[in-house]
């Protein structure tokens, strides 16, 4: 949970950095794009339970 609290911590950090820079957010603007990355690690972590139970 920590590193969660860390990363959220950092994110906010260099998002109010380029805002003050006025430089363009290094992020997906709109929600399609988050949930694009939901869904890979979504996908992974499924595939890795599968693997553990096949394997």
């Amino acid at each position: 949970m920590n590193e969660v609290l860390l990363s959220l911590l950092v994110g906010m950090v260099v998002g109010f950095l380029f805002t003050l820079l006025k430089l363009p957010l290094p992020a997906p603007p709109v929600l399609a794009g988050v949930m694009g990355i939901v869904g890979i690690y979504v996908g992974g972590t499924i595939a890795q339970k599968v693997l553990h139970y096949l394997g």
